[in-house]
């Protein structure tokens, strides 16, 4: 009887604690224009790689937003890409399915006017 009621307790638990996976992974990276690549030009390129990466499985609700610095010490960065699935599980849908992808091709082909080499994965917790 001890040992049902302990497994009802932490069932519960896992269907309390679920909510907590369901929080939004937040990919950023650092990234770096070339000379004569135009801030629109950075933007028609993301919209495009946004595309392409809205078609692999795991990416159909990713959003993308580009900030550019206005007033920071940015170093050697010229802008960040936000990269925002709605879950740990879709962002590795995404990640899984991304080697081989028109996605991945789209990097290779526009590696020459930017380079986005430094990123980190955050988890993002609303608050309401």
């Amino acid at each position: 009887m001890k040992k049902i009621i302990q497994l009802i307790l932490i069932s519960m638990l896992m269907m309390l604690a679920g909510p907590a996976w369901s929080d939004s992974a937040v990919h950023i990276l650092s990234c770096q224009q070339d000379d004569d690549t135009s801030d629109a030009k950075v933007e028609s390129i993301s919209a495009e790689w946004l595309k392409a990466a809205k078609g692999i499985k795991g990416g159909e609700n990713l959003e993308l937003y580009l900030n550019f610095p206005v007033a920071a010490k940015a170093g050697e960065v010229d802008f960040l890409i936000i990269l925002v699935a709605p879950s740990f599980g879709e962002w590795g849908m995404f990640m899984d399915n991304y080697v081989g992808s028109p996605a991945e091709a789209f990097d290779e082909k526009h590696g020459d006017d930017m380079d986005c080499g430094d990123g980190s994965l955050w988890e993002s917790v609303a608050i309401k």
